[in-house]
């Protein structure tokens, strides 16, 4: 009796935890929507993923839902259910990496791919011309992205996994 009891603390811990780290994903996206493709987004899912490894996935999706309730369920939706189970995976595998200009540039990188990414649900529903064609016109965004991603990755990234990890050894997530 003594370990269920205990154990649904964790569990409920656990659950508003993942609320709050998927709110936060889209409050600082929504927070700095006025720059054009510049928000922490890639940022916090790196050191989200680092300090929660697997159970990323939840927040990520959560986070990805609440997208579509804000903005609508539009094609571009169909991608950000894969483009960030993609970065979350990357970084899964990167994991040994502990330094702050290395996963600058790989975010960096990432958000230079991120139209990329965004254009295969327009190949597959539109055909090449289309996703070549919502590809290129982004690509302006997706250099802003890419420095707005190294910026922001090499300004954050050890304060907020830091935080992250005291935090949540301190809520004995």
């Amino acid at each position: 009796m003594q370990t269920r009891q205990t154990n649904h603390p964790v569990k409920t811990i656990r659950l508003v935890t993942m609320g709050v780290l998927s709110s936060i994903l889209l409050v600082t996206q929504l927070g700095m929507a006025f720059l054009p493709n510049i928000e922490p987004v890639s940022t916090l899912i790196i050191v989200y993923t680092l300090c929660y490894k697997k159970r990323v996935f939840p927040i990520i999706y959560t986070f990805v839902l609440l997208e579509g309730m804000v903005f609508g369920f539009g094609i571009w939706w169909v991608s950000y259910l894969y483009i960030w189970t993609i970065l979350a995976l990357l970084v899964l595998s990167l994991q040994k990496m502990d330094s702050a200009l290395l996963w600058a540039a790989f975010s960096g990188a990432f958000g230079l791919l991120f139209g990329a990414l965004c254009a295969i649900p327009y190949f597959l529903s539109g055909g090449l011309f289309a996703a070549f064609a919502y590809w290129s016109a982004g690509i302006p965004y997706d250099i802003l992205h890419c420095l707005g991603n190294f910026v922001l990755t090499l300004v954050l990234y050890k304060p907020l996994l830091k935080l992250l990890k005291y935090l949540t050894s301190r809520l004995q997530f």
